[in-house]
């Protein structure tokens, strides 16, 4: 008789995934949904079975009692409040602990193409000062604010010293040209001090500055990255689309800049105001008013060489706005196209082997002189760029020392006015042209940082918007929650659908118990390794529920196993900490899997994911499984670079190992049907792919045995004598 087809039977509410991670509470967005009742169960012919499903309600009913006792224990009095949970991301600058992420602002579409882009840009700045800020709030560092308030104490300090040279300046060329050589020497005495206290201040405030610099870019690093790595939103941002690529580089070099430059910024304005208003008062004092005559009529100009700053430092602005208006977009496309050529460096470098196997130097060397090309391209437009700014500003370095001694000159041949106070004027004349002409000399740095700013900020958007779909039901997502009548893993109406809309796998009812291991099939481009992320958390998109067994534990084996960089053991023991196993239980490990070889460099590091092969990787990760001994395994063609005689000896060994793991297996390969019970048959139907038969499945010894005796019963093997 052909195999009966299994019904699936309805399981209820929220989820666990992780092998080492505890449940998550329930989202305080999810609906509870009131138990169904249950039908009769099932009779099974597999006594041993039943009795372990026994140990398992027991089990189940024991955690469900310690859970109570837990939330009793708890000290928040609102029983709906969501528990916090070790992966939940530290707080930004977004209000409080757990407050949702800022809602975008969005272009009104009677925006031109380049009204839009203006307001998107100016949206991006204010998204990045929205977490940036919160270094100093609530929830930011504890040396924030002193470390601020000991910078602009140190900066009122240095103008103070900056103030006392200049009148030194002024007192010391007044006994030069009186020929008064006891104030002289007495001022050469004087100066030293004031230097050494100049200096002093200076060193504190770099050290200050530096350390503020490094604070900051720590805490948002690690907010971020937390958001990043959070609910497996690294691995969707490659299947949304925005304004996100080259996430790395982002949280390196633009983060960087993106915290260095405005601590610079704020000193060096700051600077600049209080020098300004100093050093405006001193020109206004010494200078006077200056009358010439004009057409028979004597013009008089109050504080002219106030005046002549101004006018002087409005030129200088003006021309480098006038020349530099491109020079933030020429500093972004510069950093992007930058970040793309590491990204094909890096690609070069992780897939060696591939490419030195098939000979395809010469192909990626193009591509890389492509990439190169792109930069060098962006890198000679921003140095037309780079070359218009430094005329404006190498040409006002030279002209300001001269304008102020050229100004007061008639004054002092006139004897109106004496050689100190013409150098003390030319001095603060330097000084408050370099306040006003801060803007001119930071223009450049002021791109960069407008640049870094832009990408970090469209990352933060990128990570707004998955985290605002994982708490908003409006936008489809696939509910996770826990099983109450003893399966280990419940699919409910479960749809899969891209981030469009677009479904993929469409209305799967699956219930699978524990120790069963369940194959699923179909053909390429069903939707198998959708449904497989979909189990994992990872595939949010869609509808329906993944509820789990409370309590479980549950570890995938992809087609690619990720090997990270350190130790051998580090790789064995991945994604736990390499001393949680002694060796002893690695070295059995990896005898299980056909890897003992490598027992002796257990504590050696290497670039393991370069020198291990394919095959290699996938025995490897098998150890892990050993290891980690969950209750529930998903094997996402785990056995694929390996042959059929490694593939059966490695799926008997986690049979043997592990006789109560329950398994899910993706793969294409019919030899894999004798290690399963149950079997799963995908196919693409129109609007997404179906479940399309769900049968239990003879095991290869009982098959072959089956097989034996139907063809004895017809005489095919026994028609001897």
């Amino acid at each position: 008789m052909p195999p009966a087809k299994r019904k699936p039977r309805p399981a209820d509410s929220a989820t666990q995934r992780g092998a080492s991670k505890p449940p998550p509470a329930k989202s305080r967005h999810e609906k509870t949904r009131p138990p169904k009742p249950r039908g009769a169960p099932k009779q099974r012919p597999d006594k041993a079975l039943e009795d372990r499903q026994q140990e398992d309600k027991l089990r189940e009913e024991k955690a469900r009692q310690e859970k109570a006792q837990r939330e009793r224990a708890r000290p928040s009095t609102d029983k709906n409040a969501p528990e916090k949970r070790p992966t939940d991301p530290a707080p930004e600058a977004i209000g409080h602990a757990g407050s949702p992420p800022p809602e975008a602002i969005e272009p009104g579409p009677a925006l031109s193409p380049e009204e839009a882009e203006r307001a998107r840009k100016k949206y991006l700045l204010r998204r990045f000062w929205i977490s940036g800020r919160g270094y100093w709030g609530l929830h930011g560092d504890r040396l924030a604010w002193p470390l601020t308030i000991g910078l602009f104490t140190l900066i009122c300090l240095n103008v103070g010293f900056q103030y006392g040279i200049n009148r030194w300046n002024r007192a010391i060329f007044d006994a030069i040209e009186q020929r008064d050589a006891h104030t002289v020497y007495w001022l050469s005495a004087i100066f030293l001090p004031l230097v050494a206290g100049s200096i002093s201040l200076v060193v504190a405030q770099v050290y200050l500055r530096m350390t503020m610099q490094r604070r900051w870019r720590s805490w948002l690093t690690t907010a971020v990255i937390q958001r990043w790595l959070a609910s497996g939103r690294y691995y969707q941002l490659n299947l949304v689309k925005g304004d996100h690529a080259n996430p790395e580089a982002r949280l390196t070099e633009d983060l960087r800049i993106a915290t260095e430059s405005p601590v610079d910024f704020v000193a060096g304005v700051l600077n600049a105001f209080l020098s300004a208003s100093t050093f405006i008062v001193v020109l206004w004092t010494i200078g006077g008013a200056l009358s010439f005559s004009l057409g028979g009529s004597t013009i008089t100009v109050p504080g002219f060489l106030v005046v002549t700053a101004v006018i002087y430092a409005a030129i200088t602005s003006t021309s480098m706005f006038a020349i530099g208006r491109r020079f933030v977009q020429l500093s972004e496309d510069k950093n992007q196209a930058e970040a793309e050529f590491r990204y094909v460096l890096t690609r070069v470098r992780e897939n060696g082997e591939s490419i030195a196997l098939l000979g395809g130097e010469e192909e990626e060397n193009a591509g890389i002189d492509r990439t190169f090309a792109g930069v060098l391209g962006r890198w000679a437009r921003l140095t037309g760029q780079h070359m218009r700014t430094a005329l404006v500003s190498q040409g006002s370095s030279l002209f300001a020392p001269v304008v102020p001694v050229l100004l007061c000159a008639p004054k002092f041949l006139d004897g109106s006015m004496s050689l100190g106070q013409v150098m003390q004027a030319a001095s603060a004349f330097a000084i408050v042209q370099g306040a006003f002409g801060w803007l001119v000399d930071n223009y450049p740095r002021l791109a960069d940082w407008n640049a870094s700013a832009h990408r970090i900020a469209s990352l933060m958007m990128s990570l707004d918007g998955l985290e605002r779909a994982e708490e908003n039901d409006r936008l489809g997502r696939i509910q996770r929650g826990e099983t109450e009548d003893g399966a280990m893993l419940s699919l409910r109406n479960l749809c899969v659908t891209l981030d469009d809309g677009t479904s993929v796998v469409k209305e799967t009812e699956v219930e699978i118990q524990p120790g069963e291991r369940v194959l699923v099939s179909g053909e390429s481009g069903t939707g198998k390794s959708t449904l497989v992320r979909a189990i994992a958390g990872l595939w949010p998109w869609g509808s329906g529920s993944v509820d789990f067994h409370p309590g479980k534990r549950l570890f995938m084996l992809p087609q690619r196993p990720y090997i990270p960089s350190g130790t051998l053991r580090r790789a064995s023991a991945y994604p736990a900490a390499a001393d949680n196993w002694k060796t002893k239980e690695i070295d059995a490990a990896l005898d299980k899997v056909g890897l003992g070889y490598l027992k002796d460099r257990l504590e050696e590091e290497a670039p393991w994911d370069q020198t291990l092969s394919g095959g290699e990787k996938q025995r490897l990760a098998f150890a892990r499984l050993l290891l980690h001994a969950p209750d529930i395994v998903v094997l996402d063609e785990a056995t694929s670079a390996l042959d059929e005689k490694s593939q059966d000896k490695m799926m008997q060994t986690v049979i043997q190992v592990l006789p109560r793991v329950t398994i899910i297996s993706v793969a294409h390969r019919a030899e894999l049907e004798a290690f399963h019970t149950r079997k799963i048959t995908l196919e693409r139907r129109e609007g997404g792919a179906r479940l399309v038969s769900d049968v239990e499945l003879v095991s290869r010894r009982k098959k072959r045995g089956l097989i034996q005796r139907a063809l004895w019963g017809s005489g095919v093997n026994g028609g001897k004598g």
